[in-house]
């Protein structure tokens, strides 16, 4: 068992911005949220984008911080319950 898992994921954010993703105006594609995001210095691809949201890759708090900020939410938003 990993002790940096969260349940069955590997991040607590990718439910929230695939959400955000599929709200935003224009709604945006998981490739051009990729795009936007290397437009901010991040150097993530689709794939990494798709995993993120599945909750198969690990989000870093950097990544969590330019991803907070393009979606106008906090990172605390990003991380909380929608519960």
């Amino acid at each position: 068992m990993y002790k940096n898992r969260l349940a069955d994921s590997n991040n607590r954010c990718g439910q929230k911005i695939a959400a955000l993703r599929k709200a935003h105006t224009p709604k945006l594609s998981q490739r051009a949220l990729a795009d936007q995001m290397q437009l901010q210095g991040l150097d993530l691809d689709k794939n990494a984008i798709q995993r993120i949201e599945a909750g198969k890759r690990f989000v870093t708090d950097i990544e969590l911080y330019v991803f907070a900020q393009f979606f106008g939410v906090t990172a605390d938003e990003l991380l909380g319950d929608d519960e």
